[in-house]
């Protein structure tokens, strides 16, 4: 057979390289194995969210006062405790590229996977082009070389930090520790400073609308408030899930994915906490409610500006940088694995030299600078994010319950406290979050049902019928139909 020649295998719908090109495919497409260990993947998951808690998540309290997001954010750590859970016994099983659209390849079939791996990709597409924003903001407020909010911050945002990413992911992750050790060691400076001005009586000083069902001073905007503020909690964790998409590229990932993920949501809650609590009680709800920068609100109110505001201030910044290098890399990663195996043009996933998928950094990079250039309308682009993400929990959720019922037998190197339970509950959540995202922003929920559909349409007309059946996940999912298949007969 001629190299590269391809003929029907694996599952319905696909088509594999022959033996010798299916070895010359995968070779052009091999990441870097063995370069994160647990604790850069453990601040990989910390640096994905860590910009949520310097800003973001205050507008919440616009939705439903501190106590309906109070609620909201307990809930939503629910929704994310049970999810990491879930996502580590599923990397344990299946520790690749394609992270949430692999899991859900093997559950739901192609369909499902594909439709897994365009949320995500929405998530973390548009997420970074919405943070270069927040970074042309913050480095106009701070007065940095005299810049000013734009397309050429935008611009030298996805420059330097792709470029970093294409030099190698060992260096990438190395950068992204540091930088993310520096915004949280200003959470708690912060946290401590915050505390010293807490005041009980501030939490709930956003006065109550008498025309909301259930309204007090705990729930000025009543029981829907709660129910409105799901987006906002979710600020605190958003992005936690990505870390699986490093699998591929980790030392052990069998244990170091379910320890990483373990300890990340651990921090990460640690630091919703204190950050919640101290910034509403130090000036307010009402104070930093619309606030684009709550915790220097939180400090200095409508005063002069002091040491240590100014301090977050710049941490703040550090935040913003990490969140939006380790996006980038968890949109690139899932690019590559979709591209792989066919469900995107093959040539996404080629790799460099130095084993990182450069087209899968540089076209989302391109598509991510045209926005934040074209719409400067950050908080919409991620509420499209969140809509995405929604969507993708949801479907790995159940793709959990679906492979405990249909596969009891499956080897699982870690298994998820409480089985298909402890994913039942982040498949509600998941779903109840859905809907509330219709509450804050229904236009952009309309876009991202948009984009999802130009993806389906590609999907059902041409790349479904030629999907590569050795791409690891594929393979997967065509080994497990093979067993299927001979316990049937």
């Amino acid at each position: 057979m001629a190299q590269g020649t391809e003929t029907p295998a694996g599952p319905p719908d696909s088509t594999s390289p022959g033996v010798t090109g299916s070895a010359a495919y995968l070779r052009r497409r091999t990441l870097r194995r063995g370069s994160a260990g647990w604790l850069l993947l453990t601040g990989l998951g910390v640096a994905y969210v860590v910009s949520g808690d310097f800003s973001g998540w205050n507008i919440g309290l616009s939705e439903g006062g501190f106590g309906g997001l109070a609620v909201a954010m307990v809930l939503m750590g629910v929704m994310y405790a049970c999810l990491v859970f879930a996502l580590a016994e599923l990397s344990a099983i299946l520790p690749t590229a394609g992270g949430g659209y692999g899991f859900a390849r093997r559950a739901l079939g192609t369909w499902g996977g594909f439709l897994t791996g365009t949320a995500i990709l929405i998530e973390y597409i548009l997420a970074p082009a919405a943070i270069s924003l927040f970074i042309g903001d913050y480095v106009e407020s701070l007065g940095l070389f005299g810049l000013t909010s734009g397309w050429p911050v935008y611009l030298a945002c996805f420059a330097i930090f792709i470029g970093i990413h294409l030099w190698g992911v060992g260096e990438a992750l190395r950068f992204s520790l540091v930088v993310t050790a520096i915004a949280v060691a200003a959470l708690l400076i912060f946290a401590v400073g915050a505390f010293t001005e807490f005041d009980a009586a501030r939490l709930n000083d956003i006065p109550a609308d008498p025309a909301a069902f259930g309204s007090s001073s705990w729930l000025p905007y009543g029981l829907l408030g709660i129910w409105a503020a799901f987006p906002f909690g979710m600020w605190f964790f958003l992005g936690v899930e990505g870390v699986p998409l490093a699998a591929e590229e980790a030392k052990d990932p069998v244990r170091s994915m379910p320890k990483a993920l373990t300890i990340s949501l651990a921090v990460l809650v640690f630091l919703a906490l204190i950050t919640f609590v101290s910034a509403t009680g130090a000036q307010g709800a009402n104070a930093i409610k619309e606030a684009g920068n709550p915790l220097v609100v939180a400090l200095q109110g409508s005063g002069e500006p002091t040491a240590l505001s100014r301090f977050v201030n710049y941490a703040g910044l550090a935040g913003l940088v990490a969140s939006f290098f380790s996006l980038i890399f968890a949109g690139s990663r899932q690019l590559f694995a979709l591209s792989r195996a066919g469900y995107l043009p093959r040539f996404l996933s080629l790799t460099n030299r130095r084993k990182s998928p450069y087209l899968g950094l540089l076209i989302p990079g391109v598509i991510g600078f045209t926005l934040a250039a074209w719409s400067g309308n950050g908080g919409r682009m991620l509420n499209v994010a969140v809509f995405g993400a929604t969507i993708s929990y949801a479907l790995m959720a159940l793709s959990h319950i679906v492979l405990r019922r249909r596969e009891p037998d499956l080897p699982r190197p870690y298994r998820t406290p409480g089985g298909a339970r402890t994913s039942g509950v982040a498949f509600v959540l998941a779903c109840s979050a859905l809907v509330a995202t219709f509450l804050v922003d229904r236009d952009a929920a309309f876009i991202a049902l948009g984009v999802y559909a130009v993806a389906l349409a590609y999907f059902a007309f041409y790349s479904r019928h030629r999907l590569v059946a050795a791409a690891p996940e594929e393979e997967f999912a065509a080994l497990a139909a093979a067993e299927a298949e001979l316990k049937r007969g």
